[in-house]
C-alpha cells in the first residue's frame, strides 16, 4: 500500500477511532451478537444479521486504519516553502469568483467543506509544485478551468 500523508492531528485523530474501534466498538458488538443469538430462531433473526454486518464493518475499518496508520507520512505543516506541497495552506482565486483558501492533505483527511482537499484531487494535484502568483490550468470532471494562486501560507 502506497504511503498516506497526514497531519499530526489527523494521525492523532485516526488513532483515537482506532483505539475506540479496538476497545469500545468491539464490545458493543459482541454483547449485541449475544444478545441476538439468545433471542431464539437463528434462521430469521434480523437482528443477528444486523450485528454480523455491524462487526464486519468495524473489522474492516479497524484493518483500514491499521493499513493507513502503519504506512501514514506526517505532514510537517510548520514548513513555510514559496512552492506548494502537501501540507501547504493556499489561498486562490478562479476569474469572477471569490477568493478561497485551502489546506492540502492527505486523501484520508480530505473534507472540502472545511477546505482540506486532497492532494490527489484535480485542484490539489494541479497546485502542487506551484508557487504565489502563477495561473495553474486544472483538469476537472466537470471541465477544465484556470485558478490563480494568490498566497502560500
Amino acid at each position: 500500500m502506497p504511503s498516506s500523508y497526514l497531519t499530526h492531528e489527523g494521525y492523532e485523530r485516526l488513532q483515537l477511532e482506532l483505539e475506540q474501534l479496538r476497545t469500545v466498538k468491539r464490545i458493543e458488538v459482541a454483547e449485541r451478537l449475544r444478545e441476538a443469538l439468545e433471542d431464539g430462531e437463528l434462521i430469521e433473526n434480523a437482528e443477528l444479521e444486523a450485528a454480523k454486518n455491524e462487526q464486519s464493518f468495524v473489522e474492516g475499518r479497524i484493518k483500514e486504519l491499521e493499513m493507513l496508520l502503519s504506512n501514514a507520512r506526517l505532514i510537517d505543516q510548520n514548513n513555510h516553502s514559496d512552492i506548494i506541497q502537501v501540507g501547504s495552506k493556499v489561498k486562490v482565486q478562479e476569474d469572477g469568483y471569490d477568493p478561497e483558501s485551502y489546506v492540502i492533505v492527505g486523501a484520508a483527511e480530505a473534507d472540502p467543506r472545511l477546505g482540506r482537499i486532497s492532494n490527489e484531487s484535480p485542484l490539489g494535484k494541479a497546485l502542487l509544485n506551484h508557487k504565489a502568483g502563477d495561473t495553474v490550468k486544472v483538469e476537472a470532471p466537470g471541465g477544465e478551468f484556470e485558478i490563480e494562486i494568490l498566497s502560500i501560507g
